[in-house]
């Protein structure tokens, strides 16, 4: 199945986001460990915390993740601490996403833990146990996941965790936003210094708690007042002092032309003309927003060089790959250098007359795309059901909003 997108003349709607999937899925794993009553609200609907809530719940023997990389990477080190043999799965994708060093990281800790096959990637056999606790060094640049997986069982294991991280730390407000969400449950956690991280062995106590929600999902909508003619949207829930990292979006978005008004339920986006010649970012911090950055930046004709992405290969695709493939077919001809950058200096090519834009299973690949109906009224988008990863009514926000979509089959 394919969408095909004619995007409005004017955007004028109020759109109510989807709860944040990286504080839902954290807060499950959290609340969990703290063995309470309590269950999270707003937890966000999209396949990666349903996959999480059901393994959580239902405590099965074998648990199938899907295409849910942070729930793998969450439930390996839970898993580990949680009594009882476990074997832990998910789609052809996921079995080529590298564990590796989470894995090892785990066994240090005294976890008993088998590939099932492949040496380094999922599925895992996992015999569940009370862990010691020890220091552990990891390099800074892994994926915060693992990070954060292993930040979140450190007040259960007997002796805590000292977690050091070596070299370039990468994605570093998703580690904060991990320590917040800990402390808020109890745990007790400091940085020593800027590269190493101290977690008690204090055990978590279960609190109620209210997820904001996803700024992740803002991004798109800013994309959207940045392409589109005219627009003033409203985003509601969403929050000025953001534990989030993906809130300095919005601070880079005013570079491009959408003006952020905080109100008291939320954001309102204004289109303006005030706009820069060019954007050079790290964006290491916030990875999940290159793609949005790369489509927008291109489709305003606004060259660009985009650092610290080296987190982007092991996504749901290759993301940089995938990016580089597929704006060639709307005419922009991306540069990629040493896997962790992307860049634009206007160089153009003849875009395909109706392109059709492939997700690779890649939800964000669908939604930073679909805003460029606004240059391509023909542009259709493979697989469009991907965006039930993280924005399950994505395209029904979007059609609240103006756009018209109609249903293709292969």
């Amino acid at each position: 199945m394919r969408y095909q997108l004619l995007a409005p003349s004017v955007v004028e709607s109020t759109i109510q986001l989807p709860a944040s999937k990286s504080i839902s899925n954290r807060a499950l794993i959290i609340q969990a460990l703290a063995q309470g009553l309590n269950t999270p609200e707003n937890l966000s609907a999209c396949d990666d915390t349903r996959v999480m809530i059901k393994a959580l719940t239902e405590k099965a023997n074998v648990i199938d993740i899907l295409a849910a990389g942070t729930a793998m990477r969450f439930l390996t080190a839970y898993l580990s601490v949680t009594p009882g043999k476990h074997f832990i799965t998910g789609t052809a994708r996921m079995q080529q996403r590298p564990i590796r060093l989470l894995v090892e990281a785990l066994q240090k800790l005294g976890a008993q833990i088998t590939y099932a096959r492949e040496e380094g990637y999922p599925p895992l056999e996992i015999e569940g146990h009370l862990l010691k606790g020890t220091a552990l060094a990891l390099p800074g640049n892994v994926s915060s996941q693992y990070i954060s997986a292993l930040l979140m069982i450190g007040p259960v294991l007997k002796e805590g965790l000292t977690l050091q991280l070596t070299g370039e730390i990468i994605s570093r407000p998703y580690i904060n936003l991990t320590l917040q969400l800990m402390t808020t449950f109890g745990a007790q956690v400091s940085w020593l210094g800027t590269d190493t991280i101290q977690v008690a062995p204090h055990p978590y106590q279960s609190v109620p708690f209210l997820i904001e929600n996803d700024w992740s999902a803002a991004s798109y909508w800013y994309q959207i007042a940045a392409l589109a003619p005219q627009a003033e949207i409203k985003l509601e829930g969403l929050f000025k002092e953001s534990s989030q990292g993906d809130s300095r979006g919005a601070k880079l978005f005013e570079r491009l032309g959408v003006q952020t008004t905080f109100t008291a339920d939320g954001v309102l986006l204004r289109k303006t003309e005030q706009r820069a010649s060019r954007l050079d970012e790290d964006l290491v911090d916030i990875p999940d927003l290159a793609q949005t950055f790369v489509v927008t930046c291109a489709l305003l004709n606004i060259p660009f060089r985009f650092t610290g992405l080296q987190s982007l290969k092991i996504k749901e695709t290759d993301r940089i790959t995938a990016l580089v493939t597929e704006l060639r077919k709307l005419g922009y001809l991306i540069h990629e250098e040493a896997n962790s950058l992307l860049s634009w200096e206007g160089e153009c090519c003849e875009p395909e007359h109706s392109p059709l834009i492939q997700t690779y299973e890649d939800h964000r690949m669908a939604m930073a795309f679909a805003p460029a109906a606004f240059r391509f009224p023909m542009l259709q988008i493979a697989e469009p059901q991907v965006v039930s990863k993280s924005y399950p009514t994505y395209w029904d926000d979007l059609e609240k909003a103006g756009f018209s979509l109609t249903r293709l089959e292969p």
